[in-house]
């Protein structure tokens, strides 16, 4: 199998006034789909599907193509923002995470592509 999916934990971020809130996350990479993008899935809505190459330019600086948002918050966090027509989502990740995850993407990538 190929394809890649990592379990993570991240922030919800809200206007409530619960303000953050813990929650599963599916990080996903299948590169017989589509070798560039990453899907992101969170609880009781569509996996959001975008450019792994904003995902990892995100974790340097801000960055943003269509409604996807990606910026460094602080030395460990990193936010990615999905800009939608029901509304805007904010997701908080552990950067290490996200590092571990592309990590895994690259070695699955260039193992297919040998």
């Amino acid at each position: 199998m190929s394809a890649v999916e990592q379990y993570a934990r991240a922030h919800l971020v809200t206007d409530s006034s619960e303000g953050h809130r813990a929650v599963p996350v599916v990080l996903r990479y299948d590169p017989e789909a589509d070798p560039h993008a990453v899907r992101v899935g969170l609880p009781g809505s569509h996996d959001r599907v975008f450019a792994r190459q904003l995902l990892e330019q995100g974790l340097l600086a801000p960055t943003a193509v269509g409604g996807v948002h990606v910026w460094p918050c602080g030395r460990v966090q990193t936010v990615v923002e999905f800009h939608e027509r029901d509304g805007v989502t904010v997701v908080q990740f552990d950067a290490s995470a996200l590092i571990r995850f592309l990590r895994r993407t690259h070695a699955t990538a260039s193992a297919v592509s040998r």
